[in-house]
């Protein structure tokens, strides 16, 4: 591993910990303001909409001022926006605050950057790993930490300590970057172009097998950010769950994202390859969300969250690396970049859509319909597999 990368690991460990620490707060800290399953869903979703214009802006700011400021000061802004958070007045100003510290968070572009710079092609998809790696252990230690420092009643007193903290991980990030983190590059004072997405868009719709994988990721990515919108409030009704257990609940999120990124999706890939890897995902989604009304205990619930994400880590990181191997060089940019941008799209729009299934047709409704959905896309993905066996006995053909 080169020497300059555990310093970005570790900040993305302490930044991704604080991020995480609020997320099982959200769904009471909602309550605080009286919101409806509907307005937590924004609550959730805001933070997703300031994160793709983060993404575009902080991408293109670090090619000009270098990796190293744009984390020191994405990090530092986004600790403040936690301190606000705590004091928002109204839910609207909350949300707008959450729009304001996904902005300022939409840094996985500069973080991957960074990778880019100090590992060479043969050992970037290990030093990606790494950077799962460091991902899943910072979501699956901050949720206990917000749980844990979570007070019982729904005022906002009881949340505020555990935002502070997110704040200070934050925080502390940044001063980890300033003291700590050092360009592997020097900056190129001229920021990268910005995707393309016409192009791109007019190249996925004549690309079979990469228009499957937009769909799969769109529809798979949507849905699984849904589940973790509307997981608190269904486990509040069902098991009475405060947010210290639900901080615990989201354990399984973390755990099951570091498993399936450090033992799982290397040896299945190499046996059954990304394709196949991508059916066997969108299977442990689909049974995960199925499963959890009908067994409805709280171990249960629990362990097929920790499934849930299981199945999410297999399949979309398989899909991506798909995507990557099936588009040229010239090409890979804007498509890369309309796929996130994509997934983004969903992962905004969808999740209050599935706060309204929940309010009008039933809690447990959103479990059914994204169950379904997920089968669905399935059929999809196995399409996938078909056209690559296809391409493949050709190519022996030939």
């Amino acid at each position: 591993m080169d020497r300059r990368l555990p310093p970005l690991l570790v900040a993305v460990f302490i930044n991704i910990g604080g991020f995480s620490l609020i997320l099982p707060l959200l769904p009471f800290y909602g309550q605080v303001f009286s919101a409806g399953p509907f307005e937590v869903a924004l609550l959730f979703a805001a933070y997703s909409f300031g994160n793709v214009f983060g993404e575009i802006y902080w991408g293109r700011q670090s090619d000009i001022w270098g990796r190293r400021k744009v984390l020191l000061v994405t990090t530092l802004v986004a600790g403040l926006s936690y301190f606000a958070f705590a004091w928002a007045p109204t839910l609207l100003v909350a949300i707008l605050i959450r729009i304001v510290s996904g902005f300022f968070s939409g840094t996985l572009g500069v973080c991957t950057g960074f990778i880019a710079d100090v590992s060479p092609p043969e050992t970037r998809a290990k030093t990606m790993g790494y950077f799962g790696a460091a991902f899943s252990l910072g979501f699956a230690f901050g949720p206990v930490l917000g749980g844990l420092l979570a007070g019982e009643t729904a005022v906002a007193e009881s949340f505020r300590l555990p935002i502070y903290v997110a704040g200070g991980l934050s925080l502390a990030a940044s001063a980890w970057c300033w003291a700590v983190l050092k360009d592997a590059v020097p900056p190129l004072g001229k920021g990268r172009d910005l995707p393309k997405y016409s192009e791109g868009l007019a190249f996925v719709r004549r690309q079979p097998l990469l228009l499957r994988l937009f769909v799969i990721s769109f529809c798979g990515i949507a849905t699984f950010a849904s589940m973790e919108a509307i997981y608190g409030l269904w486990s509040e009704e069902n098991f009475g769950w405060s947010a210290h257990d639900l901080g615990l609940a989201f354990l399984a999120l973390g755990t099951g994202g570091l498993l399936a990124q450090l033992v799982l999706i290397g040896p299945l890939v190499a046996r059954f390859g990304e394709a196949r890897v991508i059916v066997i995902g969108l299977a442990l989604l689909a049974v995960s969300m199925v499963l959890q009304p009908v067994i409805r205990l709280p171990i249960s619930g629990v362990l097929l969250m920790g499934l849930l994400m299981t199945g999410h880590s297999l399949a979309f990181p398989a899909s991506g690396a798909l995507l990557s191997r099936n588009t040229p060089p010239e090409r890979q940019g804007s498509t890369m970049g309309l796929m996130m941008a994509s997934n983004a799209v969903g992962r905004i729009v969808v999740p209050p859509a599935f706060g309204l299934i929940y309010d009008r047709l039933g809690h447990d409704a959103p479990w059914y319909v994204g169950a379904g959905l997920i089968s669905l896309v399935m059929l999809v993905a196995w399409q996938a597999v078909t056209l690559l066996d296809r391409q493949k006995a050709a190519a022996v053909t030939n």
